[in-house]
C-alpha cells in the first residue's frame, strides 16, 4: 500500500514533496511515509494495516507553528462527518473532513492542499 502512495507523491507532487522516507521499526515494516516538504515540514501518512483508520497530518509547527491532520479517530462525535475530522492550524481547532476514503484519492488530496497552503503563503 505505502510503495504505490510513495510513487503518487514522487511523481505528481514534485514541485511541492522533496523526498519521501519510509519510517518503520524494521526495513521490511512501513509503519509510516514522511514526505519532506519543500519549506522544511513534512507530512506523515499512517495507515491501519487494513486502510481503515487513517492519519494524514502536515507538521509545520517548527516553520509556522502550526499543523493540519485529517484523521478518523472516534473523537469529534458532534461533527457531521464523524468520525472523519480535519485539525485545520493546530489540535485545539478542528473542523469537518472531507479527505477521500480510498488512500489513492487522500494521497491526491492532501499533497494538493499542501501546495494550496504554499502558493498562498499560509501558516
Amino acid at each position: 500500500m505505502y510503495a504505490s502512495l510513495e510513487q503518487i507523491a514522487l511523481a505528481e507532487f514534485t514541485d511541492v514533496v522533496t523526498r519521501v522516507r519510509r519510517i518503520g521499526r524494521r526495513a521490511d515494516t512501513i509503519l509510516k511515509l514522511r514526505l519532506l516538504i519543500r519549506d522544511g515540514s513534512f507530512v506523515d501518512v499512517w495507515l491501519s494495516p487494513t486502510g481503515a483508520d487513517y492519519a494524514y497530518h502536515w507538521e509545520q509547527r517548527a516553520q509556522r507553528g502550526c499543523l493540519h491532520r485529517h484523521d478518523n479517530a472516534p473523537d469529534h462525535p458532534h461533527l457531521a462527518t464523524y468520525p472523519k475530522h480535519f485539525h485545520n492550524g493546530g489540535e485545539a481547532i478542528v473542523e469537518e473532513s472531507f479527505i477521500p476514503d480510498e488512500p489513492a484519492a487522500a494521497i491526491r488530496y492532501f499533497p494538493s492542499f499542501v501546495r494550496h497552503q504554499l502558493a498562498e503563503g499560509e501558516p
